[in-house]
């Protein structure tokens, strides 16, 4: 295979996969890892793709915020796993459970018990109407300024209830995961709630499918020493599945 063959494919496959690591396209090309990093340098000049911490991504990823359509049915299967694994992270009845805004806690709101009594916090409209007819739950919504991207309540009012707030567990969503970044999303005002989830809770559970993970977006909101566990998918690269691990994170692939 030529050079410019195997960019195009390699293009391709970024595009597909949403992220791809240098050690797998090394396997699966049968090249060094220099040359596939060559490779990424021609085609992220071309604005094709963009590199991160030991791979790459496509381009524009870093930038584009999709809405709660949009993402609705991206990876829809990976993350009805993972919302249904996060119920094992659930506090015992009579606990509470903090449920930030976005798709993939969205599906473990889905799954919620009936038979168990939780207070329920979320800054999220689409988590407060699937949760408010549960039996069993007892909702509190948070307030503030609605974005109309997420449908997230974010700004003073929010941040100045999670203030007071020490919930037993939060299912906390993220746009990008790496060791050195932390948890990232795009937006100031959200990843200022996002932070104020993470403090206001004794245990943290990351449920993200894995193509976020090893991608970077503008804002960290977390540090990786504030998660316990991250959930994901099995298509999580090994590399960075042992990057988590040697993080001191609880990693489960479901």
């Amino acid at each position: 295979m030529y050079a410019e063959e195997r960019q195009q494919a390699i293009a391709a496959l970024i595009a597909q996969r949403g992220r791809m690591a240098v050690a797998q396209l090394s396997d699966l090309y049968g090249v060094t890892t220099e040359t596939v990093r060559r490779d990424l340098a021609v085609l992220e000049k071309a604005g094709l793709i963009r590199r991160v911490h030991g791979g790459a991504i496509p381009a524009g990823t870093l930038t584009i915020e999709l809405g709660t359509a949009e993402r609705e049915h991206s990876r829809a299967e990976e993350k009805d796993r993972i919302g249904k694994a996060a119920l094992e992270y659930l506090p015992d009845t009579g606990g509470s459970v903090l449920i930030d805004a976005g798709t993939t806690t969205d599906r473990a709101a889905s799954y919620l018990p009936t038979d168990r009594d939780l207070l329920v916090v979320t800054n999220s409209i689409p988590i407060a109407s699937r949760v408010s007819a549960l039996g069993g739950v007892r909702l509190h919504m948070l307030g503030g300024r609605v974005r109309g991207v997420t449908l997230a309540t974010v700004g003073d009012e929010a941040l100045r209830v999670l203030e007071t707030l020490r919930v037993d567990v939060a299912l906390v969503g993220t746009n990008g995961i790496t060791a050195r970044h932390g948890l990232s999303t795009p937006d100031n005002d959200e990843a200022a709630v996002k932070r104020a989830i993470v403090s206001a809770a004794r245990r943290v559970v990351v449920v993200a499918d894995s193509t976020k993970v090893g991608r970077e977006d503008l804002v960290s909101f977390a540090p990786l020493d504030l998660v316990d566990t991250i959930i994901t998918d099995t298509d999580l690269n090994p590399a960075d599945r042992d990057e988590l691990l040697g993080a001191g994170v609880e990693v489960v692939a479901a």
